[in-house]
């Protein structure tokens, strides 16, 4: 009978424990998924300047900067790699950048971190698994952003304005990084090259939510300033985010 008590006691007593638990997640200023397309398109050159890029972009002092500027001066980022149907992986989990530590930190992991596909490209895939990867976030903030970055089109997988206007719905931002590319693929020309330009294919089929915008990247050497700028675009407080921006 003992027993029974001490068990029944320790039910009751977890379960008034739960709400406690359930809000015990930390507040930030922005959940922010940096989906990085790791397409055929990019090659090995490609991807390491993408990689680098990143890494020297979220310990930038002016993103660092920006970052400290918000409520509670920290942001939870997870960073995510995608290609094809089925082929999207989480290379760093959620994390708080808040200080020069932690964004180095995360800079490092993701330097030394090995690749993840080199498949199609599923606009569509990696926004249905960024909002996943929101949806178990460690965090609460206010304001959910889907950061894509890619060199083409959406050719596998769903209707890439299909999952756009899912993730709207549900109050997420989706911000676009389009990478130009010089040469055109012989075997599929509008991938990277989409007649009215890439940029304008975002616009209308990827980018959406309160905000949102995309900025261009003329080639991947300048990819790196262009996502400094979109990093300080997206975690700013009080600033109106722009509708397009272009780094050369």
């Amino acid at each position: 009978m003992r027993t029974i008590k001490i068990l029944s006691s320790l039910v009751v007593a977890s379960v008034i424990l739960l709400p406690t638990a359930a809000m015990a997640a930390e507040d930030v200023d922005l959940m922010l998924v940096l989906a990085a397309d790791v397409s055929r398109s990019i090659d090995a050159t490609k991807f390491q300047l993408q990689r680098e890029g990143y890494a020297s972009a979220i310990a930038d002092p002016h993103v660092l900067e920006a970052i400290r500027s918000g409520n509670t001066g920290k942001i939870g980022v997870t960073f995510v790699e995608w290609s094809g149907i089925g082929a999207q992986r989480v290379v760093i989990n959620w994390t708080t950048i808040g200080d020069a530590n932690s964004a180095k930190g995360f800079g490092d992991r993701l330097l030394e971190a090995p690749r993840s596909f080199a498949d199609r490209t599923s606009i569509s895939g990696a926004i249905e698994f960024a909002m996943g990867q929101l949806d178990h976030a460690p965090y609460e903030s206010a304001r959910h952003v889907i950061d894509i970055s890619g060199d083409g089109t959406n050719n596998a997988g769903r209707d890439v304005t299909v999952l756009r206007d899912e993730a709207v719905a549900k109050g997420i931002t989706i911000n676009g990084l389009v990478i130009l590319s010089d040469n055109t693929m012989s075997w599929n020309p509008d991938h990277t090259n989409p007649p009215g330009g890439l940029g304008n294919y975002y616009r209308n089929n990827v980018i959406g939510g309160p905000n949102s915008f995309v900025m261009v990247a003329e080639d991947f050497h300048s990819f790196g300033q262009a996502i400094v700028k979109k990093l300080i675009a997206e975690v700013a407080q009080g600033r109106k985010l722009p509708q397009e921006a272009s780094a050369r």
